[in-house]
């Protein structure tokens, strides 16, 4: 029997027997494309106003309870946010005096939302220049000219942000089990996925750049420091994978077991992926992740010689 649309849309938002929302990447891919536009656009504002912090931590979006945001961004008026709201699809520009712009989310091409952000950050009396075409990418096409992404389906982008929400749960909790330096659970806007990553306290080499649009330098400063990275990304299965990697990759890292059977190493990412469907369809799907997430990490701090004892401590201490 086929599925009908309030079954796909329960399946997709969690909102049926399962609440890890199902999300075939096949289904949604020009719909992710433009809103990876949307959130570059709306990151790069974030990143010229907001005082730079280390390994680019500045310039992130974060996981809240109606989508994406930027957070709270000093401004001349006090602070502002923008936020993807994805329940009622509408992009929200606050003001700490209590100004409000809104724009809808719907299907438009990237020039226009970039347009208009800018005119209401100018109404708004925050005007913002930033860099305006894309990082990370093979094709950087200019905002202002970008006509070529135009699409967003809502049902999708409510889903993605629910597997987000998902994913920031977990990611939130293997957070809470080291007390070394952590970066927050936080959204980055060029590789377009969830991400939280430790770190040993060692400096690390140069990283060797290369990524497509964005100068060497960037990575260097993103990896200065030897790290466990690990988080959610809407790409390398068929409805996303987790992954997890580390830099520098010590000897013997790929070979070593990632917990539950459906995660491999990739050659082709250089990192262990946990493909999201393995992940929804488990009988404890939080349990699965955290398996992934506690032996690829204990790979990378016991062949990188890491001081777990003194870095790791109980998350209900």
């Amino acid at each position: 029997m086929s599925e009908t649309k309030s079954e796909r849309t329960a399946s997709r938002n969690g909102t049926g027997a399962s609440a890890w929302p199902r999300l075939r990447t096949a289904e949604w891919t020009e719909t992710r494309d433009t809103l990876h536009m949307w959130t570059q656009i709306v990151g790069k504002i974030r990143m010229v106003r907001t005082p730079p912090l280390n390994h680019w931590w500045h310039v992130t979006l974060y996981v809240g309870p109606r989508g994406l945001t930027t957070s709270a961004i000093p401004c001349e008026r006090g602070l502002f946010e923008i936020e993807f709201d994805f329940l009622d699809h509408r992009l929200l520009i606050r003001v700490s005096d209590g100004e409000v712009r809104r724009l809808a989310l719907e299907p438009m091409p990237v020039a226009r939302f970039y347009a208009e952000v800018m005119a209401a950050l100018r109404e708004l009396g925050i005007p913002t220049r930033i860099r305006a075409r894309p990082n990370e990418v093979e094709r950087a096409i200019p905002f202002a000219e970008d006509r070529l992404h135009a699409a967003y389906d809502p049902e999708a982008a409510q889903a993605f942000w629910r597997q987000l929400v998902q994913a920031h749960r977990v990611l939130g909790r293997f957070r809470s089990g080291f007390v070394g330096k952590v970066s927050p659970v936080h959204f980055f806007w060029g590789s377009f996925d969830l991400a939280c990553t430790r770190f040993s306290g060692r400096p690390a080499p140069p990283h060797p750049g290369g990524f497509p649009n964005c100068p060497d330098w960037v990575m260097t400063e993103s990896y200065s420091h030897e790290v466990a990275s690990c988080g959610f990304w809407p790409g390398g299965g068929e409805e996303g994978a987790f992954y997890a990697y580390a830099y520098p990759e010590p000897d013997g890292y790929a070979a070593r077991p990632a917990g539950p059977a459906a995660a491999f190493y990739s050659p082709q990412y250089r990192q262990f992926l946990l493909p999201y469907e393995a992940v929804a369809d488990a009988a404890d799907p939080e349990q699965t992740v955290a398996r992934f997430l506690d032996a690829t990490y204990a790979a990378a701090a016991d062949l990188g010689g890491w001081d777990r004892a003194a870095l790791e401590n109980g998350p209900r201490r």
